[in-house]
């Protein structure tokens, strides 16, 4: 059998040399899937997870069919637009079409909310060829008129189930409707939930489809176990684990931004070198965060859930999830930022009693069971009784008061 070559699928010899310069040598399942049928130009629906190479999959072809059309820049216009949901996925997407494109000539921009609009109005000014964008700043541009979006020719909504969760639906097809009619419209989602579906139908004509890597296939390249503690607990199993230079590059996830703070304030003070990442976090800081930990100044890196798709960083030994995710997919992508690109991970949940319920339903969704490490027994969901309507006593108390009023008066102790 012989093995395809990114230059078997159709792909130029600029592209080709780029990828070979970045020892990519052969095309991964979606990219052998996807790339022949977008070099033809049909729309598609993608439903795969980050770590698959989906960039390179939409990146790629759009270059190539840039570079075909010849079409000149206009002022304030865009040829491709490239959605994402998060800051630090959008600037990933345009770092892979400037490594990609390196020997093209393309003008990419990226534009996003956390920072000063004025160096994106002047970059937008005399048109680019590739705008990667989140929603909301994208649409504060446009209603300026700092940007025309007319003028486009390709379309690509990424992340389109992250994109909902977090509310941007609104802005997402408030965006579409200023495009044009005829474009090539490419959606990709790691989960296909009906909300989604919906989506995708209203934006593509006739795709082909293409679906890749299930999400048990990711989580078996991870080692996975789970430790049992309370809050106080947790604390002192993370700091003992970080003791541990085996975990050379981690990632702790929490659930609130609060708790990510405290975290971070609590392994700087025990002398771990660590980094706090999350939604309140201005862009600058947020990038200020990723580049210390990419380049190992900080050991830890410290996030939400926002954290959990769009960080794509070689090396990541550890993933320690300090609380769980109440959203059973955001395990799978949160411990898909370790074991990357074949690589194995290994991935430590700190799970108390009020998350239980969180932990049945991740081994469920996973069809896996993690391993319990350490001699803690599980612990025991508490399930509060039923309140009495009247007046908030527990019924078995209002039980037992009914059952002493018909009983007599109570003997003397």
């Amino acid at each position: 059998m012989t093995t395809q070559t990114f230059a078997s699928l159709g792909l130029a010899e600029p592209l080709c040399r780029a990828l070979a310069a970045q020892n990519y040598q052969t095309p991964t399942p979606i990219q052998a899937q996807a790339i022949p049928m977008l070099l033809e130009g049909r729309d598609l629906l993608g439903i795969a997870q980050t770590g698959t190479g989906k960039t390179a999959a939409f990146a790629l072809p759009i270059l190539q069919r840039l570079s075909a059309s010849h079409d000149a820049r206009q002022p304030k216009s865009v040829r491709a637009l490239i959605l994402a949901p998060t800051r630090e996925l959008a600037v990933q997407i345009g770092e892979s079409f400037a490594t990609y494109g390196r020997h093209m000539h393309f003008k990419t921009e990226v534009i996003l909310g956390g920072v000063s609009q004025n160096a994106q109005v002047k970059a937008l000014a005399k048109g680019v060829d590739i705008l990667v964008a989140t929603p909301g700043r994208l649409l504060d541009l446009a209603q300026q008129r700092h940007v025309r979006l007319d003028q486009i020719t390709h379309f690509v909504l990424d992340e389109a189930d992250r994109m909902l969760e977090m509310g941007f639906i609104r802005d997402v097809r408030r965006i579409v409707a200023m495009l044009p009619k005829q474009r090539h419209s490419l959606l990709f989602s790691a989960t296909m939930p009906k909300d989604v579906e919906d989506l995708a139908n209203s934006l593509l004509r006739n795709p082909a489809r293409v679906e890749v890597t299930p999400q048990k296939v990711t989580v078996d390249l991870v080692e996975q176990r789970v430790m049992f503690a309370d809050m106080d607990g947790k604390r002192r199993l993370l700091l003992d684990l970080l003791g541990d230079r085996a975990l050379e590059r981690v990632i702790v996830f929490t659930r609130t931004k609060h708790r990510a703070n405290r975290i971070s304030d609590i392994l700087e003070g025990a002398g771990f070198a660590a980094e706090a990442i999350h939604g309140n976090k201005s862009q600058n800081a947020r990038q200020r965060a990723l580049e210390r930990f990419r380049s190992g100044e900080a050991r830890v890196l410290v996030a939400t859930d926002i954290a959990a798709r769009g960080i794509d960083i070689d090396g990541i030994t550890h993933v320690i999830n300090f609380e769980l995710p109440n959203e059973p997919e955001s395990y799978v992508h949160r411990i898909g930022r370790t074991a990357r690109a074949g690589a194995t991970g290994v991935a430590i949940s700190l799970c108390d009693a009020t998350e239980m319920g969180f932990l049945r339903d991740i081994e469920k969704l996973t069809r896996k069971q993690l391993t319990v490490v350490g001699s803690t027994p599980a612990p025991q969901a508490q399930r509060p009784q039923p309140k009495d309507k009247e007046h908030g006593r527990p019924q078995q108390q209002r039980k037992a008061k009914r059952r002493r009023r018909f009983s007599g008066p109570r003997k003397a102790a």
